[in-house]
């Protein structure tokens, strides 16, 4: 006999619970399930930007972790148009074989934990033309998307439609909006950004439907070497994700790097910010 808990007393029934509000997300995840991901990661030293970082807070202005990674992904990114990239089907049956499409700009889609009516859903808001946005542009994207009331923007109106249309409708609909490469950087961007940060993880990584996903743990402090001495220095795991039908282990691990390289050099030119120019080379200190 089921249904009974021990003592005789009858258990609540299970309830379905429909997944309007994140009807988006199932219909991405049937997406995003053609890829063939690989996974990397690094830590990144993030002496600098903290110190940056306390220099704004201190003079009445705020920048979050996530805006310098946006800030230097559209830079790094600009420089390998091969990871700014979506995969072309090969036509009919695949007798053209699959091509790549490459993006000047680069479009960062970045995902937000929000509640839409009650329910915690994802929202995925897109920010174009990193490779020459400033930190206080970035900024104020993401303040505007992190705002109250975010679901009802309008660039979030295919996201309430898709919750509302019957499945089968939902599906085709979703599928119609990525059918052209060309018009992916509007729809779906040309890199996922996603963060955690502001919870107890480490690292993490996700596939976002595009060539390149980053995925960012929390700031904390942790033991590091520095010529042959150790210390202690804020720390942040970077985890990259990348399709190899896109690109390959080289190129990817040659734009972690370079996001490394970008992050823990970061200098906006202003030395009364608390960091100074970068000594580039072996043997650069990475000291505010």
């Amino acid at each position: 006999m089921t249904g009974f808990r021990p003592g005789g007393t009858r258990s609540a029934p299970a309830r379905a619970h429909p997944e309007h509000r994140r009807r988006h997300t199932l219909y991405f995840l049937e997406h995003a399930a053609r890829q063939r991901p690989v996974h990397l990661d690094t830590d990144i030293d993030m002496t600098r930007i903290e110190a940056h970082r306390r220099a704004q807070r201190a003079a009445g202005g705020r920048y979050s972790v996530v805006t310098y990674l946006l800030h230097a992904t559209g830079r790094v990114l600009h420089r390998h148009p091969e990871a700014n990239a979506v995969l072309v089907p090969g036509g009919l049956f695949g007798l053209r074989g699959p091509r790549t499409l490459r993006f000047a700009e680069v479009t960062a889609k970045l995902a937000l934990d929000r509640t839409v009516d009650g329910e915690r859903t994802v929202l995925s808001a897109l920010l174009p033309a990193l490779e020459s946005a400033s930190l206080d542009d970035i900024q104020g994207r993401v303040d505007r998307y992190r705002g109250p009331d975010t679901e009802r923007l309008a660039e979030f109106r295919g996201v309430r439609l898709l919750g509302r249309l019957p499945v089968p409708l939902g599906r085709l609909a979703f599928a119609a909006a990525l059918r052209d490469p060309a018009r992916r950087p509007g729809v779906f961007g040309t890199v996922a950004v996603s963060s955690l940060g502001h919870r107890p993880v480490d690292g993490f990584h996700s596939s976002g439907g595009t060539a390149i996903t980053l995925c960012a743990g929390r700031v904390a402090d942790k033991p590091v070497v520095r010529d042959g001495r150790l210390a202690v220095a804020p720390v942040m795991r970077l985890g990259l994700t990348f399709d190899h039908r896109v690109v390959d282990g080289g190129t990817a691990a040659d734009v972690l790097g370079d996001l490394k390289h970008e992050l823990e050099g970061f200098d906006d030119g202003a030395e009364e910010d608390g960091t100074q120019p970068l000594v580039r080379g072996a043997g650069a200190d990475l000291r505010p």
